[in-house]
């Protein structure tokens, strides 16, 4: 049976049943404030009370100081255009619209393919589910999900080959996480890869989105993951922690470039239901003040890097490989051997078991891994997370990781 959260306070979910939970998984890695801001209820509940509903494309208060505030505080310069969803699935489905679109209004209908990665999840809209390599999560959906070509995880010349095996003049985009999150557990690319993959972009007339749902807005310990390798994307995309949680809010952000040709021809992007919900953003416009007057992008990357050092006796468990991560987005992969880096069997769901031990002894951890390899944990706490709370979580991980895997 599922917890039944009570309240939540920074880093703490207190439960029903009486017992406290660390969150250091951040929920699904999107709460990266804290809980309990009362300062974000606040700004939800004053918008409320001036509007409810609004078509997306009609202008609110909150909508326009949002567009604002990302344009002259947070993204990247060159990324200008501005539209929002209602989380991550809806902006990449969004992202993968606003391609096709560019390029079919700009006289090239046959740029129809989307290359996503080998182990990747964007989402689980059709679109976003079929670009992803996420094994487990495609499994059920296998059969009638669209074909997009995928490209080798850390390997640009593989990319490569594929624009050369697809004929790049039929390719639309390349879709990547900047750091893979949910299918591998914060698994960082070799520092010349982005840079590989904008050349190659830019070569062959190929649009480039980055997919920062899981890794905006300070996760990576910078603004954006991105921003780690000085790469500026065609399209970005965000969710998680744009609201830090607090509300439904994904977003799209592209260049002038991307969106001129669609405009031009009169055409547009239809908006989901709640697109732009004012409510929403909102709570965006009071996370994102946080985060800056805090210096919580900072704390991510000071803590992220202590969180690592904090963790060195699960490094040292013969049944894990590897910690790596950015910022406060860190990486456990599981193995039944690491001398032979030999997985354990997918039907075992060990990442789920140590996760299910872990939150017996008190702290929530997400369980990453694509149903194949590997089994991985995902930490991603709130930026706020204490010192005592990181050796807390540290203790739990490396016990329920020795309890299940036998060591």
């Amino acid at each position: 049976m599922p917890p039944v959260v009570d309240r939540a306070e920074g880093c703490i979910l207190h439960l029903a049943d009486g017992r406290k939970l660390i969150d250091a998984g951040g929920g699904a890695v999107a709460v990266n404030i804290g809980h309990g801001r009362h300062e974000v209820a606040d700004a939800v509940a004053e918008a409320t009370r001036r509007v409810s509903y609004v078509l997306p494309p009609w202008v609110t208060e909150e909508r326009i100081a949002l567009v604002e505030l990302l344009r002259e505080r947070w993204l990247p310069e060159g990324l200008t255009r501005v539209g929002f969803t209602s989380g991550g699935s809806e902006s990449v489905d969004t992202a993968v619209r606003l391609a096709l679109a560019h390029h079919s209004t700009s006289g090239r209908p046959e740029r129809r393919k989307i290359i996503g990665r080998e182990t990747s999840y964007h989402g689980l809209t059709m679109t976003a589910l079929a670009i992803s390599g996420h094994r487990s999560r495609r499994a059920p959906l296998e059969h009638v999900l669209a074909e997009y070509p995928k490209m080798p995880n850390l390997d640009a010349e593989g990319l490569e080959k594929v624009l050369w095996d697809e004929g790049p003049e039929t390719v639309a985009a390349v879709i990547a996480e900047p750091v893979v999150g949910a299918t591998a557990g914060a698994l960082v690319p070799p520092d010349g890869w982005w840079a590989e993959v904008r050349e190659l972009c830019d070569r062959h007339g190929v649009l480039l989105i980055a997919d920062e749902v899981m890794t905006g807005f300070g996760r990576t310990g910078k603004r954006f993951g991105v921003d780690h390798w000085d790469v500026v994307p065609d399209v970005m995309v965000g969710g998680k922690g744009l609201s830090s949680g607090y509300a439904p809010l994904g977003g799209i952000f592209a260049t002038e470039e991307v969106v001129a040709p669609i405009a031009a021809s009169g055409e547009g992007l239809m908006f989901f239901t709640y697109s732009a919900h004012s409510a929403a953003c909102a709570a965006g416009l009071a996370a994102l003040r946080i985060l800056d007057e805090e210096d919580l992008v900072t704390a991510s990357a000071i803590k992220g890097a202590d969180f690592l050092r904090r963790l060195q006796e699960v490094a040292d468990d013969p049944h894990v490989l590897e910690v790596r991560g950015l910022g406060l987005m860190v990486g456990i992969e599981l193995v039944r051997d690491r001398n032979t880096a030999e997985p354990y069997p997918a039907i075992e769901g060990m990442a789920s078991r140590v996760v299910a031990e872990a939150m017996d002894r008190g702290a929530w951890v997400y369980p990453a891994g694509d149903g194949n390899a590997s089994d991985a944990l995902l930490l991603g706490p709130p930026f706020t997370i204490s010192g005592s709370e990181m050796d807390e979580v540290a203790r739990i991980v490396a016990e329920s990781i020795s309890v299940v895997c036998g060591t």
